[in-house]
């Protein structure tokens, strides 16, 4: 019998939990909202003797149950073994986005009862979800990202195949538009010739043939290129050492459309091509400002 995958889904309320359940539901897990952290080890107990009919399972957790959360890292804790496997995916947002959801959605925070106040609510929040959060095997910072992204990244996410000890996810980004709260790694290539100044290639993305062959051109480029592969390969190992099971590598230009694209799908194919499980995504490719 295999093992049975469990997904936690945790995070700040309006940080896209419902679209990240619908993602995994989409994948063919079951998929359980708010469950009492004293019920885990008996629902555990049925989807392992499920015979593989429930071998794909996400549970949401968050600051709606009455239990701490951390109950329910304890209780998961206490039922892991060779056939009951979870992972963390936890979402985050900065508290201006938060509070712009809350006002354009016309919806109460649930923890704004006591305070009245959403921005005290979000902070109260942020701190019961501490112990969660620090267990977190992979966090998406959901501020810039539309429906469809979220989507995109959690499925990419959950797809990726391969006997990788580590999960690295590659972005690449816009400096215009705020640094990536989840990245672990963050490199800059505004330093390199901007294809935004060719009229030709204004209008494409580092996705496209005639972008990329400009980028690389350079000596500058392919020199920086190989400097970046070889410290990624260097830190990967070391990472892995240290037990870290999921990786953030931000590749950030002006706009995040040419040049940091071309370098994420650059970093992203070199770490398939090594064995890593890897998945790619390009934040601000279809932003104009």
């Amino acid at each position: 019998m295999t093992g049975m995958e469990l997904v936690v889904l945790s995070g700040l309320s309006g940080a896209g939990k419902t679209q990240a359940i619908h993602a995994l539901e989409d994948m063919g897990f079951y998929c359980v909202d708010n469950m009492p952290p004293s019920l885990i080890p008996k629902f555990a107990e049925v989807c392992v003797q499920s015979q593989g009919k429930l071998d794909r399972v996400a549970i949401v957790a968050d600051v709606r149950a009455k239990d701490s959360l951390q109950e329910v890292l304890d209780e998961l804790d206490s039922v892991a073994s060779d056939e009951f496997t979870f992972r963390i995916l936890f979402l985050d947002t900065d508290d201006k986005t938060l509070i712009t959801r809350y006002k354009e959605t016309r919806r109460k925070h649930p923890l704004a009862e006591r305070s009245g106040s959403t921005q005290e609510a979000i902070r109260r929040e942020r701190e019961l979800l501490g112990p969660i959060r620090q267990r977190a095997d992979m966090v998406i910072d959901t501020t810039y990202l539309s429906a469809g992204q979220l989507r995109e990244k959690v499925i990419s996410y959950f797809s990726a195949e391969g006997s990788s000890p580590i999960m690295v996810s590659v972005m690449s980004f816009g400096f215009k538009y705020g640094l990536p709260m989840e990245a672990d790694l963050v490199f800059d290539v505004r330093c390199l010739p901007n294809p935004f100044y060719i009229p030709e290639l204004k209008e494409h993305t580092g996705l496209d043939a005639p972008v990329r062959d400009y980028v690389m051109q350079f000596e500058q480029s392919r020199t920086l290129a190989g400097k970046l592969l070889e410290l990624i390969d260097y830190q990967l190992p070391l990472f892995i050492e240290e037990g870290k099971g999921q990786l953030t590598v931000a590749v950030g230009c002006t706009g995040g459309k040419h040049r940091s694209v071309t370098f994420a799908e650059l970093i992203y194919h070199h770490l398939q091509g090594k064995g890593y499980r890897a998945v790619v995504s390009h934040r601000d490719i279809a932003k104009r400002k």
